[in-house]
C-alpha cells in the first residue's frame, strides 16, 4: 500500500518531444497534454504580450527545468 506514496511526478525537459529546449514538451508530458496544443497556446500568449515577456519566461524555464537523468520518472 505504500508503493504509491514514494512515487513522485516531476517536471523534466522532454528529450523526445522538443523543438528548442524541450520545456513545452516536458510540460505536455507532465500534464499528459498534446505539446502541439501547448505550443499554439504559448504562441498566442506570446503574440498578445508582444513576445518579450514570453521569451524571457521561456529562457528562465530553460535554466530552471532540469533534464531527465537516469530514466527518472
Amino acid at each position: 500500500m505504500t508503493e504509491g506514496i514514494n512515487m513522485q511526478k516531476r517536471l523534466y525537459k522532454s528529450e523526445t518531444n522538443k523543438i528548442f529546449a524541450g520545456v513545452i514538451g516536458g510540460i505536455g508530458e507532465y500534464f499528459d497534454i498534446d505539446p502541439t496544443l501547448l505550443r499554439l497556446g504559448y504562441l498566442l500568449i506570446a503574440s498578445i504580450s508582444a513576445f518579450i515577456p514570453a521569451i524571457i519566461v521561456y529562457v528562465i524555464a530553460c535554466f530552471i527545468v532540469p533534464k531527465r537523468t537516469n530514466q527518472a520518472n
